[in-house]
Order: structure tokens, then C-alpha cells, then sequence
């Protein structure tokens, strides 16, 4: 494999040469930081079964490699003259598979070990969506997330990543995660905090990181960090789990943030080791039971990860000082509650008791249940998916709907070549239509937006932000 010319300030490196535990050499820390990452994807498993995705896959002659700590994670290699976007891949497009780095993938499985089962979560710096769509997965789309954005640039891209794994119970905001320990207190099971950070870990992807790199930034970086930690406990409910992660490797950062809120908390912070999350976690824990991944250590990222628990409740921060605003949305009831979802059940759009009917206007939204106590506390960027909007004809069923809550009722499969026209954004032309005049249009039994019949077209809606241009997944015949 080529080396990346990948730029190791001397100040950082002696730090590292200082902090690496005994049983790690020096020499093999900066030749895998020299070395290109590896590629990962995560199976979602909301569309797919770990089994049915590997079968599917089989012809494209993948080599896929096991992530140890993700049974849905693997590395994978492509033959060199697969020259095909992974991103543009069917299975991408239609939401089988994520693109994720296997490090990544550790702070959700640490949320979720020892059989943890949260109803209400919160991701507090959730763009593009990695660890988000993942706890959902393992969710199975029940209870609800709060996926929390500072940059408001990201959020549309993590809702289009959300959208496109199908997933319906999370909620978006758009805040600096450190207003949520006073604006939800003791409001949620599991938190995660993936902190922005310093990113000493991911130099073999941008071999560019640490050209700004300096010991001061890192310390003025984990300031920021502390106060995110110590608000994230406060917005978590006593006995409830915390995992804090970065991406980075210097202990400021990292083990020096959790031991700060352990300071302040003595009776109510306890780490939890993450020494049997996998069968070779030992090779990275550290003596307080975390996880500090350096790259070698696995052939990834350099990574670290935290689990906490709350033990007892803390005093409360001051009340928030910033007006929430109204809520434009009503509950939907009654005759015309039912009228709607006779209708999405004819179009074949079906939901579970997980989630409930809302309106604005002439927009139909589906929220999930376990949000609503937190409705008036914080202000939303959207809950849910959109449903629908109500016009004089009836209901125009919006796209996010289709993809998360498709049955196999009313659907109308398409070949291949009218599946790539469709992801183009044009109008397919099948020999025999549908029967219906609205049918769910389907590749390989997966949905991939609502059609109109006109006369012998199908009048595509898949949505313009979404359209393809490009090389897409028929340029060879990937079924062959």
C-alpha cells in the first residue's frame, strides 16, 4: 500500500513518543500514520439483515473484512479497476449500507454494551449522521434520538443521511451543545458526545491535520470539551450512560476531560471499562478502563472512547435564559387523524404506535411518541418525518415518508436502467405500467420514491437536491 506524505509536527510527536503505553513501539505509531486508511462500511440493518446484504453483494466480489466491534461493520476491499463510486453504488443510494470509519462505529457499541436498551438519546454533535444512523439501527427506529448540530451548514446533510437510511424517530437541533444541561436536566437514558476536537487521529485520511496542530490549541480545545461533558451529564437522567469520544490521542483531550468531571462529581460519576467490549479491547484500554485506540493498534483511526454512568443526581444548572418560541403544530385527531392514515395506507405508507400524527398548516408530520415531553423546552429544526401535504385532492406524500415507512403493498418495480433514469431525476417509460395511478417505485425490492402515472410515464419525484449526475450503479451490469 502507498505512503501518504502525511505531516507529524515534532512537538506532537514527541508527546506521543512520551504518552504510548509500554507495550506499543514508537516506530509502528508513525509508519500506520503514514500508511492510507483502510475503507469501512456499516450494514443498516433497518433496510437489511447483516446475512441478506453479504449475500447481495456477493457478485461485486468484495473482500469484507469483520469490524470486531460492530457486528454490522466491515472493511472492505474493491478490486483496483472498480473505478465505481462507493457512494454510487445501488445499495448505497437506497440506503443498505453507510460509509463509516471503523473507529467510529466503537463509541455507539460502547453505548448500547452490556444489553443497554435507552428509550430516549441524545447525539450532541451529530453531523454528518455516522454514529446517529447507527444508534438508531440499534434502536430499530424506537424511542427517539435528539441528533444536535452546531454548524448549521452540516444539518442539512445529516438530515439527508438520516432520511436516506430510513430512519423516523429523531429529532433535529441546531444549538452549541452546552445550552442542553440546562435546557433538558435529567432528560435522557444515553448520551453520546463525540466531542470536536483536536483530530490528531485522522491524519491518515487528511494527511493535512495537523498542519495548525499546537499544544495550546489542544488545552484551549479541551476547555470547550469540559464544558460540554459537564453539560451533556446534567442533561442525563441518574443511571443513565455517557460516552464521550474523540477523535484525537493526546490525553488533554481525552482521559484529562473525564477525570475532570469525576473531580467535580465525585459521588455521581463512575467509569464503566470497556476492557470486554470486544474480544481484543484489552489491547487498547488504559488503566481507568477506557479505550485509547492509537492507529496501529487495530489499522485505524486513532480513536478514544469513555463510558460513564450517573449514579445519583447532581444539583441543576441555572435555568436557560433564550425564549423557545411557539410550537406551530397541533396534534392530529380524531375523523381527521384516521382519514390520513387510510390514505397512507392505500399509497402503502404505514406506521407503528412509536410514532404519532402532527400538523402544521397543510403539512401532515409523524413525530416520535418519546419526544413530546421535551416539546417547549428546546426550539426543533424538524421532529420526525413529513408526511404529507394536504391539498384539495387529497394528500401529496412527501419522499422521507416513502423511503422509512414503504410496505410491499401498492409498489411497481423498476430494471435497472429505469432505476439509474430515476436517480437522474427522469420520467420512466415501463412497457406495461401499474394498474394504479400512484405507485411506490422499487429497485430490487427496496423503495426508492412515489411515481404518478400519466398517461405511459411514470412521473418521477424524487427530489431535485437529490438527483445524480455522474457514473451510477448500472454502468455495469452489477447483477451480472
Amino acid at each position: 500500500m502507498a505512503q501518504n506524505s502525511v505531516f507529524l509536527p515534532d512537538q506532537f510527536l514527541a508527546q506521543m513518543r512520551e504518552m504510548l503505553p509500554s507495550h506499543l513501539s514508537f516506530d509502528d505509531f508513525v509508519a500506520a500514520c503514514q500508511r492510507p486508511l483502510r475503507r469501512s462500511i456499516r450494514v443498516n440493518t433497518l433496510k437489511i439483515s447483516v446475512e441478506a446484504f453479504l449475500e447481495r453483494v456477493s457478485p461485486y466480489h468484495w473482500q469484507l473484512t469483520p469490524v470486531p466491534w460492530c457486528e454490522e461493520g466491515f472493511w472492505i476491499e474493491r478490486d483496483s479497476e472498480d473505478d465505481l463510486p462507493l457512494g454510487s453504488t445501488a445499495e448505497h443510494l437506497s440506503g443498505l449500507f453507510y460509509i463509516q470509519e471503523a473507529s467510529s462505529m466503537l463509541p455507539v457499541a460502547a453505548l448500547f454494551a452490556e444489553g443497554n436498551t435507552p428509550e430516549r438519546v441524545m447525539d450532541v454533535a451529530a453531523a454528518p449522521g455516522s454514529k446517529t444512523t447507527q444508534i438508531a439501527a440499534r434502536m430499530e427506529n424506537r424511542g427517539t434520538i435528539l441528533a444536535n448540530e452546531f454548524s448549521a451548514s452540516r444539518v442539512k446533510v445529516l438530515h439527508a443521511n438520516i432520511s436516506r437510511c430510513g430512519i423516523h424517530n429523531v429529532a433535529l437541533t441546531h444549538f452549541d451543545g452546552r445550552v442542553f444541561g440546562a435546557a433538558l436536566p435529567e432528560a435522557f437514558d444515553a448520551i453520546l458526545l463525540d466531542a470536536p476536537c483536536s483530530g490528531e487521529g485522522v491524519v491518515r485520511k487528511d494527511p493535512d491535520a495537523l498542519k495548525n496542530w499546537s499544544a495550546e490549541s489542544n488545552r484551549e480545545i479541551a476547555a470547550t470539551q469540559r464544558e460540554l461533558i459537564d453539560s451533556a451529564f446534567h442533561a442525563l437522567r441518574p443511571g443513565g450512560t455517557l460516552v464521550y469520544s474523540t477523535c484525537t490521542l493526546n490525553r488533554d483531550e481525552n482521559e484529562e476531560v473525564c477525570l475532570w468531571l469525576k473531580k467535580q462529581y465525585p459521588d455521581a460519576v463512575e467509569f464503566l471499562p470497556l476492557g470486554d467490549l470486544f474480544s481484543s479491547a484489552n489491547d487498547a484500554v488504559t488503566p481507568e478502563g477506557f479505550l485509547h485506540v492509537f492507529p496501529q493498534i487495530f489499522d485505524c483511526e486513532g480513536f478514544f472512547v469513555a463510558r460513564l454512568r450517573k449514579t445519583r443526581a447532581i444539583p441543576p444548572l441555572p435555568a436557560p435564559t433564550f425564549k423557545v418560541g411557539n410550537f406551530p403544530f397541533t396534534p392530529l385527531k380524531g375523523r381527521d387523524a384516521t382519514q390520513a392514515e387510510v390514505a397512507a395506507n392505500k399509497a402503502g405508507i404505514v406506521w407503528n404506535e412509536n410514532l404519532r400524527l402532527w400538523q402544521r398548516d397543510k403539512e401532515i408530520w409523524l413525530f416520535p411518541v418519546n419526544i413530546e415531553p421535551l416539546i417547549g423546552k428546546v426550539r426543533f429544526s424538524r421532529i420526525g418525518i413529513r408526511l404529507a401535504e394536504v391539498h384539495n385532492k387529497g394528500y401529496r406524500w412527501q419522499h422521507e415518508a416513502v423511503i422509512a415507512l414503504a410496505d410491499n403493498e401498492n409498489t411497481f418495480a423498476l430494471t435497472h436502467q429505469e432505476a439509474e433514469e430515476w436517480y437522474r431525476g427522469r420520467d420512466i417509460y415501463p412497457e406495461k405500467g401499474p394498474s394504479r395511478d400512484e405507485v411506490v417505485v422499487t429497485y430490487q425490492g427496496y423503495p426508492l420514491g412515489l411515481a404518478k402515472k400519466v398517461g405511459s410515464r411514470l412521473k418521477n419525484s424524487y427530489p431535485r437536491e437529490l438527483v445524480r449526475d455522474g457514473r451510477l450503479f448500472t454502468g455495469n451490469d452489477r447483477s451480472a
